[in-house]
């Protein structure tokens, strides 16, 4: 059976959701699309119906599940009215524009007694990353020491503040770091580079673990993430991403992308196609309301020490049994 998935934003991440369920998604099929701007949508759709508000998307019967990939500021109330309408939701990061806003999502849905809600950090999908956290998981390093991240883009846009770096791109490492190391952040030491970047971001976890994080949003020569982890035995880290080497006018090496998405397209892919299955069993895969939660929080604490002294002690509460 084909389930009918719903888009709500068709901006490069909603399009780029639409064109992975019309072309490379078995078992399911893009059903509805809605954006706030109409001309947009319709061109996304590609015959999909096209709604007049994300109100009647959500409810209506030809839509299965939702993937959510509109403005940050709307993630909170779109992912609470599929909870109330007891609809599977893949909620792009962040959960909501706020730490508190999602745990409003979360004790909504702790209230519901079952998890429908998948936030989109798909680094969890990503060959690379699955493969050292495989590595991990077998203890052939030995136990984890340090964790050390890289997080580059080109240039950020001009609306992309400071604090932005952190609540809008260090969240993916918050998130890829607690699911390689299972563990839990406990603090946190940041600092700025000469004219507010890259930033350098160190936290502990709760098994004494050392994750560094380097944060540069204007880059200049391409997108690019890396993560090494060291263990009392060994290292492993990811590989170049890149498929080709490139020898031209006297150099070569490594090519890197403009942005995130060519870099994470099978990421992107196996998050649909895990999150289709799941909705189909009714299992739980990727990051939770809960895990989206954290990263919110987690990122708010750590953007005020960048404001403050530098430092901060991580808090968040304990984790509802719902997310065992």
């Amino acid at each position: 059976m084909s389930i009918g998935i719903g888009v709500i934003g068709t901006g490069v991440m909603g399009a780029e959701h639409a064109r992975i369920l019309r072309h490379e998604t078995p078992g399911a099929h893009l059903a509805g699309i809605f954006d706030a701007n109409a001309d947009r949508a319709q061109t996304v759709a590609s015959g999909a119906t096209v709604f007049s508000d994300p109100q009647s998307l959500i409810a209506s019967d030809q839509i299965d599940a939702i993937v959510i990939a509109s403005p940050d500021a709307t993630h909170a109330a779109l992912t609470r009215a599929c909870i109330a309408a007891g609809k599977p939701v893949l909620c792009e990061k962040p959960l909501a524009s706020s730490a508190a806003d999602a745990l409003d999502v979360v004790q909504a849905e702790v209230a519901l007694g079952r998890r429908l809600i998948q936030v989109g950090y798909m680094r969890r999908f990503d060959p690379g990353y699955q493969e050292i956290k495989r590595v991990r998981d077998t203890g052939e390093l030995g136990g984890p020491v340090l964790l050390h991240n890289v997080h580059r883009n080109v240039r950020a846009p001009e609306w992309f503040n400071g604090s932005m770096a952190v609540t809008n791109s260090f969240v993916h490492e918050i998130d890829i770091s607690r699911w390689l190391l299972g563990s839990e952040m406990v603090s946190a030491h940041v600092e700025a580079g000469p004219g507010g970047e890259p930033l350098m971001i160190t936290m502990k976890t709760d098994k004494d673990e050392i994750v560094s994080t380097e944060v540069f949003v204007n880059a200049g020569y391409g997108y690019h993430v890396h993560v090494e982890l060291v263990g009392r035995q060994g290292t492993v880290s990811l590989a170049p991403a890149s498929l080709t080497l490139l020898n031209r006018d006297g150099a070569g090496g490594h090519s890197y992308p403009d942005n995130w998405v060519p870099r994470f397209e099978e990421a992107y892919r196996k998050q649909m196609a895990d999150w289709v299955s799941a909705v189909k069993t009714g299992a739980s895969v990727g990051a939770s309301a809960w895990d989206g939660y954290v990263a919110s929080a987690i990122a708010e604490q750590v953007a005020e020490a960048l404001a403050g002294n530098g430092v901060a002690p991580l808090r968040y509460g304990p984790r509802p049994s719902l997310y065992d």
